[in-house]
């Protein structure tokens, strides 16, 4: 670990987005140290290494690491200080002594596969130039250098692409007499960018012959390192490629070099004056089983701990749900019109594991045909955790934390504004009898929906968090009137009204406070949503309007179950 203790006045700045270890090293960014995944790679190593690991767990970072390490040419002193400087040794054998191609795939994201060919040409391009010097070598022929300058242009084809790296590695060899390292980060990118825009089966050949030449039949290779976030079935890419080793987020083999430990975590926030934060930090962002290690998400940590710099009372945020369209977990809760997946996405939310056999090797068209391969690409993906394997492919798997709860309830309540919307004739009766002060029909409608719904009914959260879950259901409702007047958390009175409603056609102002009866008693927490409403004021905003029939709506809920009392207030002006 690199920082120190807190109390410099000039802290080292916090690398949030940043995947370059150089620069990370050269312009004093805090690090923490992961070259001990070099010395465990040479000393564990296969030829063909594929490392899958959820996005944001530091993939880039390391492969970035790895080059810098490898590489000929690369300055040594970036990693003065790190656990790698202390193997003397093995430093001396491989630290700046190859050359290194290194490729990553995460831009070739093409609405159709001839814009993706080129940009995998574009990428090819771009790795060969960095060799420009080969035009000169004294080691290669002119048949060997007009090759290379094929390397360099735009109108390669297939088959060109598909040896270019094979090539590459030939005339690197060639030159320095040493065989190649080859890195090829986000290996699975351009399958899934091929699925959802349906070329599918063009990217697959491509991949298959691209990384068939790199990888199977390349003489020239000293050994590979190839990360994604899928480990895509081997029949489907990897076809005869017998030296390759999966090391997966079910493996304990380097399961500390990708994500942050606790005892790397407590370091950061002493660093950066923090630790009153840990236990907020680790509900939050830790709870991912790797190997026989739990760790914390290192983007979530990083951009909380930027977050806390500037402001200390600042609260966790969600900072995973925009890095992926988290299509995994809404095809998940699509499928809670099964009753048996219903309650079982009920129990993960109420922080209990639920046991499932596991498929780690899947194809993107087998990904969403079932259940049982969703749950799987859950777990491959981050969403799911291990919290034990019962044996073989069946494991325990719960959520791991705050953040990856927080993105299921996001889903659940988006689903379900969705499916409400289907039910007009029902909703008509929601907003009339809520409108005339009908408080037993409106507690039927909003029963009826509580029972249909993925509920929130566990021990795992406050219960704030629970009354917001409620709060979110009947904004669903309420959302299909869209030429009524609905405010969430408005402030008026003396404090925040759960929801304001202003119907559109009538002189009358709703009221609604929401409350979580923790001890199941309905008719209490009822009691206690009218009373704040009275003592708080609520009612304020819509006197302030002149509106003169207010009706004050008092809902508790109670896991599936809940009870509405309302007083009507007319207002003599």
């Amino acid at each position: 670990m690199e920082g120190g203790g807190g109390m410099e006045l000039t802290k080292k700045k916090l690398p949030i987005g940043i995947d370059n270890f150089e620069k990370i090293r050269s312009d004093d960014f805090y690090y923490i140290d992961k070259t001990g995944l070099i010395k465990e790679l040479l000393e564990d190593w296969g030829e063909v290494n594929l490392f899958t690991r959820p996005r944001r767990f530091g993939k880039s970072l390391n492969m970035s690491m790895l080059e810098n390490f490898f590489s000929i040419d690369r300055r040594k002193d970036i990693f003065d200080g790190l656990k790698i400087s202390e193997e003397k040794e093995l430093c001396e054998e491989y630290m700046g002594k190859y050359p290194v191609i290194s490729i990553s795939l995460k831009g070739i994201e093409a609405r159709n596969y001839e814009m993706a060919f080129q940009m995998a040409v574009q990428l090819v391009k771009e790795a060969a130039a960095k060799f420009y010097f080969l035009l000169q070598s004294e080691k290669l022929n002119e048949y060997e250098k007009t090759e290379y300058k094929k390397l360099l242009q735009d109108d390669m084809n297939e088959a060109q692409l598909s040896v270019s790296l094979r090539k590459l590695s030939g005339m690197l060899e060639r030159h320095y007499n040493k065989k190649v390292i080859l890195l090829i980060d986000e290996y699975d990118v351009p399958l899934s960018k091929a699925y959802e825009n349906h070329y599918y089966e063009s990217m697959i050949s491509l991949l298959r012959s691209f990384l068939g030449e790199a990888l199977k039949t390349n003489s020239s290779l000293k050994f590979a390192v190839l990360t994604g976030c899928l480990r895509i079935s081997k029949e489907s890419i990897f076809t005869g490629l017998n030296n390759l080793r999966i090391l997966s987020v079910a493996d304990a083999e380097f399961d500390e070099y990708f994500g942050f430990t606790d005892q790397e975590v407590l370091e950061l926030l002493k660093y950066y004056d923090c630790t009153e934060k840990y236990e907020l930090v680790k509900k939050w962002y830790d709870g991912y089983q790797f190997g026989n290690l739990e760790v914390y998400c290192p983007w979530d940590v990083i951009c909380y701990c930027a977050k806390l710099r500037n402001d200390t009372n600042a609260q966790p945020q969600n900072y995973w749900i925009n890095t992926s369209n988290n299509d995994a977990v809404k095809q998940f809760i699509r499928c809670s019109d099964n009753a048996v997946t219903k309650r079982e996405i009920e129990q993960l939310i109420a922080g209990n594991p639920i046991e499932k056999e596991i498929f780690q090797e899947l194809t993107y068209p087998e990904m969403y045909q079932s259940i049982e391969n969703i749950w799987s690409l859950l777990f491959m993906t981050g969403y799911l955790t291990k919290t034990g394997k019962v044996n073989g492919k069946r494991m325990e798997l719960e959520i791991p934390n705050l953040e990856i709860r927080d993105i299921f309830v996001r889903q659940i309540m988006d689903f379900f504004k969705e499916s409400v919307k289907k039910d007009g004739e029902t909703l008509q009766y929601f907003c009339d009898a809520l409108k005339h002060g009908e408080a037993d029909r409106v507690e039927q409608i909003l029963g009826d929906y509580l029972k249909k719904t993925i509920s929130i009914r566990d021990t795992f959260v406050r219960k704030n968090i629970k009354e917001n879950f409620y709060h979110g259901i009947l904004l669903g409702i309420l959302g299909v009137k869209t030429s009524w007047g609905i405010s969430s958390n408005r402030e008026t009175g003396d404090g925040y009204a759960d929801v304001l409603v202003e119907p559109d056609d009538e002189d009358i102002g709703i009221i609604i406070e929401v409350k979580y009866a923790e001890d199941g008693n309905l008719d209490a927490a009822c009691k206690e949503a009218l009373e704040q409403i009275e003592l708080t004021r609520y009612a304020e905003a819509f006197e302030n309007e002149g509106i003169t029939n207010i009706l004050k709506y008092g809902i508790a809920c109670y896991k599936k179950r809940c009870r509405v009392q309302v007083q009507k207030n007319i207002i003599n002006i």
